[in-house]
């Protein structure tokens, strides 16, 4: 079964085993405040993938009978069965990074100096923030047992943010003197 199911279906398996019986709301709500800082994809899916995952007899779906007609859903002995298969396969695949400003970095030849600098002190600017995000999360759920194994994907957050600030700060001195040098001519030359 497991050539069916996509990492959403496993997020969408893992939420519900994490959280108990949910709704898609629920869903999204609780991916945005834990998967969403690391793994990214349309939330749509999060409404679309519960009923697949019924079908496949992963999840049971109950509709209340009045009111909103919300469905929430439970996972089933088969859907936590898949979820501890996978959760247990190898992972061969390499880390995988979808990063807009990496990509723009990688074209940077292109474009002028000044665009780097942009691009770097805007880079800074988000690791930042980022990591001030992630030590407030850190500071607030570390004495908590209910998430102290969630709390090692934050870790490695942090970690990765840091060399992130690291490298985008490193490049923003290295190039940062040259496209000054780009905008303000040399007064010696009369330029």
């Amino acid at each position: 079964m497991a050539d069916r199911l996509s990492p959403t279906s496993y997020v969408v398996l893992g939420t519900i085993a994490l959280r108990g019986p949910s709704t898609s709301y629920d869903l999204k709500r609780a991916v945005g405040r834990s998967i969403g800082y690391f793994w990214h994809f349309p939330h749509a899916q999060l409404y679309s993938e519960p009923q697949r995952l019924v079908e496949l007899g992963l999840l049971e779906a109950e509709t209340e009978a009045e009111g909103r007609r919300r469905r929430t859903f439970r996972l089933t002995d088969a859907g936590l069965a898949e979820l501890r298969a996978w959760l247990a396969e190898p992972t061969p695949e390499h880390f995988q990074m979808r990063d807009i400003a990496e990509l723009k970095l990688f074209f940077n030849e292109v474009g002028e100096t000044r665009d780097v600098v942009r691009l770097a002190r805007e880079q800074v600017a988000a690791h930042r923030e980022r990591i001030a995000v992630y030590e407030d999360m850190q500071a607030r759920y570390a004495d908590l047992d209910a998430v102290a194994k969630r709390m090692i994907t934050l870790r490695l957050g942090l970690e990765m943010e840091h060399a992130a600030l690291r490298f985008w700060s490193s490049l923003l001195e290295e190039v940062g003197p040259s496209a000054v040098r780009q905008v303000i001519p040399d007064a010696a030359s009369g330029s």
